[in-house]
């Protein structure tokens, strides 16, 4: 039997307003032209996919072109399918407790839910085998980090909490429903729970694998710059391979008057300062056009200039943001932290989880088997990574060597 080729996944994000959705409705219009089975989804509430193609774009993926399919995810339906028993339920609980039904209904409801469960869309359609390349249009880059964080702090919560609140919530239902009225989760609840769950677990092993990349498009402006710069950081702390930045809107330098031209010099100076953040990764530029591109020729003529010979879908090349090196004394775990200081890291062992903070953003990494066994002996920030060295747990009544387990 033939082997399935592994569907392409390349995520575009970046600063509201950048022209995310173009960029990406030209680089799978690119795909589909060469004869790849090439849907585009959107994940953003405020979809604009329709508005790029000046076609009509429904919740089922759509033909706008030979091999070129378009959704724009009817994040509600979904949130409807995966959510109304838990949903539900909670509901139950804020009635016994005398809320307001308006109220209830709005405090049910997690916020940024909707995105994160169109991802479960995107799931389903690397699963069916009818896609060669899926180009995901994602929500603006808060919003987007948020999406990706989210399987792996609630594969935590399922892992240590639910168990015992499950364990719990049994032995406690005849007891507390008699005594308070309140109606305790059926097997039901538990069960959309643990679906969603596993789910979402798939969805974050589909992202952060081999054949999935995040590319992050901004315009050459200082904000933006900033932005884009703390998104590589946050999405390699994630786990998520960036394959590429897209400077967008940059003003051609021939023939520019003196209004344009000055704004030619800001941009080059924040050009310059994109290819010293970013060296190491393909920096494509997109020049501004005097009109805005509209429909699959427009669409597809932008990228082939943008991407200028270079194949837009290539795997992503080089090791992931995660990997770990053996040494003779132990192994050495190195986490991809760009543009980060020592200062800004903050690390701690719990069991066999290592805590990593970034500012504001903190990952739980379960680690691999062959490294819980072994203790920490001292991190550092370098090159542009985070790298723990672990080491074989000292017998009893070895001195610690000085320094053993601090941050260096």
């Amino acid at each position: 039997m033939t082997a399935v080729a592994p569907v392409r996944i390349v995520l575009f994000t970046g600063k509201g307003g950048v022209g995310k959705s173009t960029v990406a409705a030209g680089t799978a219009a690119v795909s589909a032209a060469a004869g790849q089975r090439t849907l585009v989804l959107s994940t953003d509430a405020a979809h604009s996919l329709a508005d790029a193609f000046g076609s009509p774009v429904g919740s089922e993926p759509t033909e706008v072109a030979p091999y070129l399919f378009v959704q724009q995810v009817d994040a509600q339906l979904r949130f409807e399918q995966s959510w109304a028993e838990i949903q539900g339920y909670l509901l139950s609980v804020l009635d016994v407790a005398g809320v307001d039904p308006v109220a209830a209904e709005e405090l049910t409801v997690i916020p940024g839910a909707e995105e994160v469960l169109a991802l479960l869309e995107l799931r389903l359609h690397a699963l069916s085998d009818e896609w060669d390349v899926i180009v995901v249009d994602c929500a603006p880059t808060a919003e987007t980090l948020r999406l990706l964080a989210l399987p792996e702090a609630l594969g935590w919560y399922m892992a240590r909490v639910f168990p015992t609140q499950q364990r719990v919530m049994k032995a406690l239902r005849p007891v507390l429903s008699r005594a308070a009225g309140v109606p305790m989760p059926g097997g039901t609840v538990f069960d959309a729970i643990e679906r969603l769950h596993a789910e979402l677990d798939e969805v974050r092993a589909l992202l952060s694998g081999p054949h999935a990349s995040v590319r992050i498009v901004m315009t050459p402006e200082t904000v933006v710059l900033a932005e884009a710069r703390r998104s590589y950081t946050s999405l390699s702390l994630f786990g998520y391979r960036v394959d590429g930045v897209i400077a967008n809107r940059v003003f051609p330098s021939q023939d520019a008057d003196d209004w344009r031209a000055g704004w030619v010099m800001a941009q080059d100076a924040v050009l310059a300062q994109v290819d010293e953040s970013f060296a190491g990764l393909p920096i494509w530029r997109s020049e501004y056009r005097p009109a805005e591109p509209v429909g699959v020729e427009d669409l597809r003529r932008l990228a082939l200039e943008l991407y200028d010979g270079h194949d837009p879908l290539a795997p992503p090349v080089g090791e992931g943001p995660f990997r770990v090196t053996r040494t003779t004394q132990g192994a050495v775990l190195h986490l991809s932290l760009p543009f980060v200081s020592r200062a800004e890291v903050g690390l701690a062992r719990n069991g066999d989880e290592l805590v990593v903070t970034v500012g504001s953003y903190r990952r739980l990494l379960t680690l691999p088997s062959g490294l819980a066994r072994l203790r920490v002996a001292g991190a550092r920030v370098e090159d542009g990574e985070l790298r723990v060295r672990f080491r074989e747990p000292m017998s009893s009544g070895q001195a610690s060597p000085e320094g053993e387990g601090r941050r260096e």
